[in-house]
């Protein structure tokens, strides 16, 4: 495949300033380049935005959730509840602990979990629901917490998209359980890659804190002991000084991003995107959600399309525009079909997952640029419909 243009709009692209590349450079510059003094403030900095809560930043975000699962005692024999539109992760992280993990169906105008499908879904051996926030999209957050405390549950939020969105007008993760983000190169803010897992309580941050590093306690200056395993998912000093270079931009990060939003509501309308049958993600969710527009993401009539949403793709590419899918319907992949998934049980999920396509979102774009990706949009279907 040849390079892109210069011009080539890709469906998502970061920033790093230049002070942010300069502190980058004193750190390597420092000698401390692994978890150190930056990491610590970094940890500090996310507690304040999460209004006081505990945090501990890890390697990646799906670390986080891993040892959010075992903080919460998940293991043999129990089921986890969550969605199966939704990067493979989620899932994965539940069978790498041991347990199962129970895929239901979404809602299909908002694409999140469905939590009527969450409390059909429970049985005796059901320990914990993994909702998913896609695209930043909170679910309705006062149900889900109702309906974890009326059956026993613990709540693990995968909210790797969800920085800085909001319920009611508090921040994601500054209430609840157990609150996983990500700080991977397309989130809304980035360490290159990262996450943290926000906690409830001194005693969760310190389990969280040995789990991220072989379950390694040290004391004096030569005291080490090991009372159960961990992993390796500490963060570097690198990573996390790009995060505390990022953090002051949220706000403004948060705001472009809807600006851009609105922009594209107002370019679909104009060329009729709802007539060729695409349909728009909810310009707002059920009462108190509010989303920070990690992704703006359509769904396509796939199965009207001459080559589906590949051939979409392919249009839009040649037009100089990228866009990506997220998500394919999980319990599709063999691994989950080896499990007993079969096509038919989550039709909502199904549908979503053939259809989806992420359009360009990053703060960075030109105000004239969903313009550009709706026109270039609505040719590709017309051209392509059957």
């Amino acid at each position: 495949m040849s390079a892109p243009a210069p011009d080539f709009l890709p469906f998502t692209r970061p920033h790093i300033d230049a002070e942010t590349i300069a502190e980058v450079g004193r750190v390597l510059a420092s000698g401390w380049i692994t978890s150190g003094p930056k990491v610590q403030a970094f940890e500090a900095r996310l507690s304040q935005l999460f209004g006081g809560r505990p945090v501990r930043a890890f390697s990646n975000g799906t670390a986080t959730m891993e040892v959010a699962l075992r903080i919460a005692g998940i293991g043999p024999g129990d089921e986890v509840i969550t969605t199966a539109i939704t990067w493979v992760a989620t899932a994965n992280v539940i069978q790498a602990v041991g347990a199962r993990a129970v895929l239901v169906d979404v809602d299909p105008r908002s694409r999140n979990i469905s939590l009527d499908a969450v409390e059909a879904a429970i049985t005796p051996r059901t320990k914990a629901v993994m909702p998913v926030y896609l695209s930043g999209l909170p679910v309705d957050m006062d149900r889900l917490f109702a309906i974890a405390a009326k059956h026993g549950l613990r709540v693990i939020e995968d909210a790797a998209q969800a920085i800085d969105s909001r319920w009611n007008g508090q921040r994601i993760g500054s209430f609840g359980d157990l609150c996983s983000f990500s700080f991977q190169a397309n989130k809304n803010i980035t360490c290159a890659e990262g996450g943290c897992l926000v906690l409830n309580s001194s005693a969760e941050a310190e389990r969280a804190e040995r789990l991220r590093l072989q379950g390694v306690v040290r004391t004096g200056h030569d005291g080490m002991e090991v009372a159960e395993p961990g992993g390796k998912f500490n963060l570097t000093d690198i990573n996390a000084a790009i995060g505390l270079g990022q953090l002051p931009h949220l706000d403004a990060i948060t705001s472009r991003r809807r600006a851009l939003a609105d922009l594209y509501f107002e370019a679909a309308a104009r060329h009729d995107l709802d007539a060729l049958g695409i349909e728009l993600p909810l310009p707002t969710a059920t009462t108190g959600a509010i989303t920070n527009w990690h992704m703006f993401q359509v769904l396509l009539p796939a199965g009207r399309l001459a080559g589906g949403r590949a051939a979409v793709m392919q249009a839009l590419r040649e037009r100089g525009i990228g866009s990506g899918v997220h998500y394919p319907a999980l319990h599709l992949f063999s691994y989950y079909r080896s499990l007993g998934w079969r096509e038919g049980m989550l039709p909502h999920s199904e549908r979503i997952g053939r259809g989806i396509l992420t359009l360009p979102l990053f703060p960075a774009m030109a105000d004239g640029d969903p313009e550009r990706v709706c026109a270039a949009l609505a040719d590709a279907c017309k051209g392509l419909l059957r």
